[in-house]
């Protein structure tokens, strides 16, 4: 099948750049001393991070439990939730979860780690990590004392154990992110509780990952496909990029305007750093700027191109943010140059419990 004949819109997954993408990212962290436990909610597809794991990958991260007991079913077998699971129905999937993998989360609360508690037995505990806000203000404890009496919650509960620290810094913020890993080390090592893991992530700081000295693992997503707003946060090149959204150019209302046919619920709505504009790149016609999406149509301006299309004409979108993509299409197709290997499912696509 060559790419031709796939109809729009459509997710394409480039696999000699997923490839690369992969190769790269395992070489920097086996030459830097981290484990790499990469974060499935870009591709959602268990052959990508069986893939993750064949080059090296320790295990995969997931955000939902519905996410990785896709995955379980896939057949991956190390998981880590960096999530709060509250509530009887999620805590009991996440006990049945736990019979089938290994399994660690994380908690930044006592009421959290009460629930993970009030679950799991000494014969077979659970895995809990501390969440620790390191400058991204979203979840995490606040202090090291905070840090300490969590960890010695969950160390002194029959059904737990103490994994260690998670963070997810903002981008950018290595440094001051490490001196307060260091400083919460120190303060559980001092209490008698090491943290046997530091667990950090962000695929913009992917490659400056081995600048924390305190982290043992990273966990980065968007790396695998990498997509423009990486670009334009300088992690590698529109050549990297390895899912394109293929669309088909439904109108050309004006001479400058040309209107295609994927819209919000194909391509991502976030917004890219300058110097890039609009929401996604067109790469047969690079000068050309996604203005405003609609749901179903893309508006895009054509004032810059010397070359324009015309209707019925397709063209290769890449997204601002590939993760969002992923999860508005069931299935995508992979393919090497023009060929298409075949249409796979995505299976943990909506999976938001």
């Amino acid at each position: 099948m060559h790419i031709n004949d796939i109809d729009t819109p459509a997710v394409l997954i480039d696999l000699d750049r997923v490839e690369a993408n992969l190769k790269r990212a395992q070489d920097y962290a086996d030459a830097h001393d981290l484990s790499l436990r990469p974060h499935v909610k870009t591709h959602k597809l268990p052959e990508m991070a069986q893939k993750q794991v064949a080059l090296g990958a320790i295990g995969i991260t997931c955000q939902k439990i519905g996410e990785a007991a896709a995955m379980a079913d896939g057949g991956l077998t190390d998981i880590f939730l960096p999530y709060n699971i509250l509530g009887t129905s999620k805590l009991d999937r996440l006990v049945d979860l736990h019979t089938r993998v290994t399994l660690s989360v994380t908690a930044d609360s006592a009421h959290t780690i009460a629930g993970y508690a009030a679950r799991f037995s000494a014969a077979d505990p659970l895995n809990v990590l501390v969440e620790c806000d390191t400058g991204a203000g979203r979840c995490g404890v606040q202090t090291l004392e905070e840090t300490v009496a969590l960890a010695r919650q969950i160390r002194d509960a029959p059904g737990l154990t103490f994994g260690g620290l998670m963070t997810y810094p903002p981008k950018g913020n290595i440094d001051k992110a490490d001196a307060w890993l260091h400083k919460a080390k120190a303060a559980l090592e001092s209490a008698g509780f090491p943290p046997k893991v530091i667990s950090s992530g962000g695929t913009p700081d992917m490659y400056r990952a081995g600048e924390g000295t305190a982290t043992t693992e990273y966990r980065p997503g968007t790396y695998i496909y990498s997509d423009r707003m990486q670009v334009a946060f300088g992690v590698g090149t529109l050549d990297d990029c390895a899912l394109t959204v293929k669309a088909t150019v439904v109108s050309r209302p004006k001479v400058d305007r040309a209107v295609i046919d994927s819209g919000s619920k194909a391509l991502a709505a976030d917004a890219v750093p300058a110097p890039y504009k609009g929401h996604g790149h067109l790469v047969e016609y690079p000068d050309a700027v996604i203005t405003s999406l609609s749901e179903e149509h893309a508006v895009v301006d054509l004032s810059a191109c010397m070359d324009k299309p015309l209707i019925g004409d397709t063209v290769r979108v890449i997204p601002n943010h590939a993760c969002v993509v992923t999860n508005l299409f069931d299935t995508v197709y992979l393919v090497r140059g023009d060929t298409v290997e075949r249409e796979v499912e995505i299976t943990s696509r909506g999976h938001l419990q």
